[in-house]
């Protein structure tokens, strides 16, 4: 995937050398409430994660977590397209000095048509523990459509959630005007 600009951000690949920045930003109280698995509690571990993410770039599962750089080029978080379920997920992730400034919104609606291209998606999942308001309003704000809210399996538990999808609209960079499968593979629908 090549680097995807926005007027503040750059998302992009991981390199080695933002695993300082992973393990800092992993490190924030909303990180550790809404995404405890996502926590690199030494720069060590957050090297072995970077390394392995690196490597899953060329694969065609994924995970493909991309980092968030401000266009000073520190690291605000990622933005990342995972396997799930019942289809594709989006990820994201904000760390905490730079939320409230729309980031999260901005990185979503960068990536989701970019990667829904690359990977020849239709739709994509966004599910989010009912409380973290924040993460539904950046979903909302892209144009994500809810399909469920009520107990469901978050981070292995049972938990108040919300599940969301954006369905690919190529005229559009976040809307809702198609249909197909969560997921589901353009060329398969």
């Amino acid at each position: 995937m090549d680097d995807i600009r926005t007027e503040r951000l750059i998302i992009t690949r991981f390199t080695q050398d933002m695993a300082r920045a992973v393990h800092q930003n992993s490190l924030d109280d909303d990180n550790r409430r809404f995404v405890p698995d996502e926590v690199f509690e030494t720069v060590e571990d957050a090297a072995k994660t970077v390394a392995f993410l690196m490597f899953r770039y060329d694969t065609e599962g994924g995970p493909f977590v991309c980092p968030v750089l401000l266009s000073d080029g520190s690291s605000a978080g990622y933005v990342q397209l995972a396997q799930a379920q019942d289809g594709w997920e989006i990820g994201y992730h904000i760390a905490g000095q730079y939320t409230g400034r729309g980031y999260a919104t901005e990185a979503v609606r960068a990536f989701l048509p970019a990667i829904a291209r690359q990977k020849g998606l239709t739709e994509i999942l966004g599910i989010s523990l009912r409380e973290n308001a924040a993460s539904v309003r950046v979903m909302e704000k892209c144009g994500f459509q809810p399909v469920f809210a009520g107990r469901g399996p978050y981070q292995g538990q049972e938990r108040d959630i919300v599940k969301m999808v954006w369905r690919n609209d190529p005229a559009s960079s976040c809307t809702d005007i198609s249909a197909g499968t969560v997921g589901r593979r353009a060329e398969e629908g």
